[in-house]
Parts: C-alpha cells; sequence; structure tokens
C-alpha cells in the first residue's frame, strides 16, 4: 500500500478519499471485533451448558462424577473428537477462507467456535467460577490494551511476527513434552512465555488485520478478511487466557 498526500489513499487498484477511507477501516475493524466477541459468546455460553450439563460436583464445588452426557462426550473414545475436531476446524478454515463464500467462512467460524466450547467445559470444571471471571476480565483488559496499541501505533510489528512465531512452536513443542513429564516447574514456564507470546501476536495480529483492509476493498474479499481476523484475535483472546488462568486460576 502507498499513501498519497493527507486526502487520497491510493492502494493497487484505485484510489480513495481519505475520509472514506478511514471511515470504511472503522466499519471493518469493528466487524472483526463483533465477529470475535460474538465467537467468545459462543464459546463461554457452549462452555457453561456443556459443563454443567456433563459434571457432577459436590456442596464444595470438587468434581466427583460425570452424567451420562460427561460419559459419553469425555470418557469415552468421542473425547478425541471433541478435542480435534476444533483444531482440524480451525486449520481448514485458515487454508481454505479465501475460497469459500463469506457466508459460508463466517457458519464454520460460528460452528468452531460452539465446538471449542463443549471442549473448554473440561477447563472451566478445575477452576472456581470465582477465578474464571477474574482471569476473563485481566483477559480482557491486557487484550484491550495491546490491540489498540496495536492499531495505533505508528512502529512497523512486521518484525515481530518470526519471532513470534518461534515462541509459539516453542510453547507447542514444550506442552506436548509436558503431557507426558507432568511437571508444574515446566508448566509455569509454558503459561508466563506463553502470556509474553499472545500479548505480542494480539498486537501483531491487530496491526496486520489493519494493513490488509487497503489491499481488499471489495466487499467480498472484506467479508472473508473480517472472519479472518476475527479467528485469529479470538485465537489469540483464547490462549492468553487458558495461559493466565494456569498462573492465577484457582482449581477446584
Amino acid at each position: 500500500m502507498a499513501f498519497g498526500n493527507e486526502k487520497t489513499i491510493y492502494t493497487g487498484s484505485r484510489s480513495i478519499d481519505q475520509a472514506e477511507f478511514d471511515a470504511g477501516l472503522r466499519a471493518h475493524m469493528l466487524r472483526v471485533y463483533n465477529y470475535m466477541a460474538s465467537g467468545l459468546a459462543l464459546t463461554g455460553i457452549f462452555a457453561i451448558i456443556i459443563a454443567q450439563m456433563s459434571f457432577i460436583t459436590n456442596d464444595a464445588g470438587q468434581l466427583i462424577g460425570y452424567t451420562s452426557l460427561g460419559q459419553t462426550l469425555f470418557g469415552s473414545p468421542l473425547k478425541w473428537v471433541v478435542m480435534l475436531a476444533p483444531l482440524g476446524l480451525v486449520f481448514f478454515l485458515s487454508a481454505r477462507i479465501h475460497a469459500l463464500k463469506a457466508s459460508t467462512a463466517q457458519a464454520v467460524f460460528w460452528i468452531y467456535a460452539a465446538l471449542m466450547g463443549v471442549s473448554f467445559a473440561v477447563i472451566l470444571i478445575q477452576f472456581t467460577g470465582a477465578s474464571v471471571a477474574r482471569v476473563f476480565f485481566i483477559t480482557a483488559g491486557t487484550f484491550a490494551a495491546m490491540s489498540i496499541w496495536g492499531y495505533t501505533t505508528k512502529k512497523d510489528l512486521t518484525g515481530m511476527g518470526s519471532f513470534l512465531f518461534m515462541g509459539l512452536i516453542g510453547i507447542i513443542i514444550a506442552s506436548v513434552v509436558n503431557i507426558f513429564v507432568g511437571s508444574s516447574a515446566l508448566q509455569f514456564g509454558i503459561s508466563v512465555i506463553g502470556v509474553l507470546v499472545f500479548v505480542g501476536l494480539t498486537a501483531y495480529d491487530t496491526q496486520n488485520i489493519k494493513n490488509e483492509y487497503a489491499e481488499h476493498l471489495d466487499d467480498e474479499t472484506q467479508g472473508k478478511l473480517a472472519i479472518s481476523g476475527a479467528l485469529r484475535l479470538y485465537l489469540d483472546f483464547i490462549n492468553l487466557f487458558i495461559m493466565l488462568l494456569q498462573l492465577f486460576g484457582d482449581r477446584r
């Protein structure tokens, strides 16, 4: 993207008035945030409903057993579908979004958010409701601050991408190793590094979403870009929440 004077924006295909561009960019970012917030709300609703319908707790809130639904979802081979289906959908949506219609991409995003809620129920049942709410607001505040900074900063954050991606790969590898090792110290390290990585990714992805808008001014492409951007920010928020929950959540 190249900039002309203060009144005109030049893109690869056409030029538009600066005021029109700014209004369109604000509308696009609002659309991205609305999709992301709606996806988070859908995930939360499904997580709460599935947790209430699947787990049996005592008066102290401790897990003591499964309902028939819980046994089916989390105590049978179906648990692998519950865990892996969201991962498969996010890879599919990320790889195929440019080939899908905007309406189809939107539907896949809602399905993904709902499936994440089902798998997220297992995480929520491990922590007290008060600590989950507290960590959620900490996450929301941190996310908002970094996303605003990513949107407003004049600094080019492109150079952060490779560093953050390497950190993300390291977190994934360490998490897989810790499944077998079960080290609390390693889990603490993963969570601390994870917070730093996803805080950085929030700013980085926000700036990328902003920059992508100027390169694709047609409505259909912008619709798909809004879903793609919402998915990236959704993943940043969810993973930041999980890392902070591991650090500050109170286990049942």
